[in-house]
C-alpha cells in the first residue's frame, strides 16, 4: 500500500513560487499537499488574489474576460463529464513545456496533433487524431493542492466552504451539493422515466476508502442525492483501469476480484441515502421483476424508490446499458475490456436511454495520483486505456449524433506540480491545469488560456469551478437566476459565475 502520510507527501521544495526565477522553481504552495488531506486551505480572498496577482487582465473568481458578455452558443442539451480523480499530469499530456528545465519537462515528447499548431503527449495517439474535435482550457485552477479541498471545489463548482466543513466527516450535510444533486433538484418536476443525474462507476475514495467531499447532496438534503451506480467491483489497493491495476511502486498488481462491474447497487434519488441497498438482477431477472413488480402493486403501494428502482430495470436500454461486459467483442476492443473502457461505455448508453447528467469516475483518487513513477505510471497504466476509452466515447457520440447536443468534458481536480521529485513523480499542483470539452457546439481545434513557460500559473484567461459549473448548468438548460434551498431554509444561488462562454467560438 502507498503510505500516504510518506512517500506521497510533497516538500516545498517542489512548489514553485509566482516569484521565483523560470528555471528554479521553489517556494511554499498555496496550499499544503499532503494525501493525508490534514492541509488547511487559504480564505477564499487569499486565494483570488493568488490567483490574479501578477497575470494582466485575469479577474477574481476566474471571471470572464471581455467574451463573458457575449452571447453563449452551446447546443448542449446534455453532459457526460469525466473525473479524473487524482489530478492528471497536464506537463506530461495537453500542456506540455518542450523548452523548460529537464526537471520540469520530464521524458515524454510533445508530438502533432490533426491540428496545426496543437501538440500534445506522444503517448495519446488517438487523441492526437481527435483534437478537432476539442477545445483545450490550459489555464483552468483550483484553490487548493488537497484532494478533499480540490475536489469539493470542482465538484460541488464553488470555492468556498459551508461552516462546518471538515474533511474527517465525508458524506456530511456540512459539504456544498454536487453539481449532480443540483441538477436532481433543478429537474425535480420533470416527467421522466430515469433521473437526470448519475454517476459511475464508484465514488472518489482514497487507498483507505477514505470518501471524497463534494460527491453527495450535502446541505441540500438527502430527497436529492444523484443516482451513484456503484458497479465497479471492488479492489482495495487496484489503481487505474482495472483488471490490469497497478500500485504506484510496483508494475503490476493482481486484481482482487473475478470480475470488473458487479451487478449495479441502486441508489436512486429521492428517499434519502438508505433507500435501496438491495442488489437486483439484470439479465435473467428482468422478466421477472416485472412479473413481481405488477404483483406486488396489485396488492400493496411500492415504497417510490423500489418502485423507481425496478422501473428503471425493466426498461431495455438501461439494462443494456449496465450490460457492459457482455457486450460484442468489437465493441469491447474499442473501449477497452477494463474499469476505464466499461465505465465509458455505461456512461455513453446511460445518456442515450435519457440520463442528462453522467459523471464518469476514471479511477479512485489514487490512480491519477502519481506521487512516484509518475512516467512510468503514465505511460504503461493510465495513458492507454484513458486514450483508448475517450476516443471511442467520442467517437460513438459523434456516430450517433449525440454530439451536437452534449457538453462531453474532461478534467481532473488539479494538476501536478512543474519540478519532478525525488521518487520520478509528481505532487499535487492546483494553480493550473488543462481541461477538455468538445461537443454541444463547442467549437473544436482551439486551445484557450496558457499557463507559463514552467506550467506553473495561468498567464491568461484562468477559468475557475464557478465557471466550470455555470457552463454544465447552462448547457442542462438551467436557468440563470435559479436557486436551491438548504436545509436550514437558506436560499443559494446555482450560477456562482459566469459560463464559459468562450469556448463556443
Amino acid at each position: 500500500m502507498v503510505d500516504e502520510s510518506d512517500a506521497n507527501r510533497e516538500s516545498s521544495a517542489n512548489t514553485p513560487s509566482r516569484n521565483s526565477a523560470p528555471a528554479e522553481i521553489t517556494g511554499m504552495s498555496s496550499h499544503n499537499n499532503h494525501c493525508d488531506g490534514s492541509s488547511q486551505p487559504l480564505s477564499r480572498r487569499s486565494l483570488l488574489q493568488a490567483g490574479t496577482a501578477g497575470i494582466a487582465g485575469i479577474s477574481t473568481a476566474g471571471l470572464m474576460t471581455n467574451a463573458a458578455n457575449a452571447a453563449v452558443r452551446t447546443k448542449a442539451k446534455r453532459v457526460v463529464f469525466v473525473f479524473l480523480t487524482g489530478g492528471i499530469s497536464h506537463h506530461d499530456t495537453f500542456d506540455m513545456k518542450p523548452a523548460a528545465p529537464a526537471k520540469v519537462r520530464g521524458t515524454f515528447d510533445p508530438v502533432s496533433t490533426d491540428v496545426a499548431g496543437i501538440q500534445i503527449s506522444e503517448h495519446l495517439p488517438l487523441f492526437t487524431q481527435r483534437m478537432k474535435h476539442y477545445a483545450m482550457v490550459r489555464s483552468m485552477g483550483t484553490g487548493s493542492n488537497g484532494h478533499e479541498q480540490a475536489c469539493h471545489m470542482m465538484l460541488t463548482g464553488r470555492l468556498d466552504f459551508p461552516i462546518g466543513f471538515d474533511t474527517r466527516k465525508v458524506p456530511s450535510p456540512n459539504e456544498w451539493p454536487s453539481m449532480l444533486s443540483v441538477v436532481t433538484h433543478a429537474k425535480r418536476n420533470e416527467q421522466r422515466t430515469l433521473p437526470p443525474a448519475a454517476v459511475l462507476p464508484e465514488a472518489s475514495v482514497n487507498e483507505a476508502a477514505r470518501m471524497r467531499p463534494g460527491q453527495f447532496a450535502g446541505r441540500l438534503g438527502s430527497a436529492y442525492e444523484a443516482w451513484h451506480v456503484n458497479v465497479a467491483a471492488q479492489c482495495p489497493l487496484g489503481n487505474g483501469a482495472c483488471p490490469d491495476c497497478f500500485r504506484f511502486d510496483l508494475d503490476h498488481f493482481d486484481h482482487a476480484a473475478s470480475n470488473i462491474f458487479n451487478t449495479p447497487e441502486l441508489t436512486l434519488p429521492q428517499g434519502g441515502r438508505g433507500r435501496l441497498q438491495d442488489r437486483v438482477g439484470l439479465l435473467g431477472t428482468i422478466e421477472q421483476q416485472r412479473q413481481f413488480l405488477d404483483e406486488r402493486n396489485a396488492t400493496r403501494k411500492l415504497d417510490q424508490s423500489r418502485l423507481q428502482a425496478l422501473t428503471v430495470l425493466a426498461d431495455p436500454k438501461t439494462s443494456q446499458a449496465f450490460d457492459v461486459e457482455n457486450t460484442d467483442p468489437r465493441t469491447l476492443a474499442r473501449y477497452g475490456k477494463n474499469k476505464f473502457g466499461l465505465s465509458a461505455l455505461m456512461g455513453y448508453r446511460l445518456l442515450d436511454a435519457g440520463v442528462d447528467f453522467v459523471q464518469i469516475n476514471l479511477g479512485k483518487n489514487s490512480s491519477w495520483d502519481t506521487h512516484r513513477r509518475n512516467f512510468v505510471n503514465l505511460e504503461r497504466n493510465l495513458l492507454p486505456p484513458l486514450d483508448l476509452a475517450m476516443s471511442a466515447l467520442l467517437d460513438d457520440l459523434i456516430d450517433s449524433g449525440l454530439i451536437d447536443e452534449t457538453l462531453f468534458i474532461i478534467s481532473g481536480e488539479f494538476g501536478r506540480t512543474p519540478n519532478i521529485n525525488k521518487n520520478s513523480g509528481r505532487d499535487h499542483w492546483g494553480p493550473v491545469f488543462t481541461a477538455l470539452f468538445a461537443g454541444g457546439g463547442v467549437q473544436g481545434g482551439q486551445v484557450i488560456g496558457s499557463s507559463d513557460d514552467l506550467g506553473a500559473y495561468a498567464t491568461s484567461q484562468r477559468y475557475m469551478p464557478e465557471n466550470f459549473s455555470a457552463t454544465i448548468y447552462e448547457a442542462l438548460g438551467i436557468p440563470n437566476n435559479a436557486h436551491w434551498v438548504d436545509i436550514d431554509g437558506r436560499p443559494h444561488e446555482i450560477y456562482r459565475g459566469q459560463p464559459m462562454s468562450v469556448l463556443y467560438g
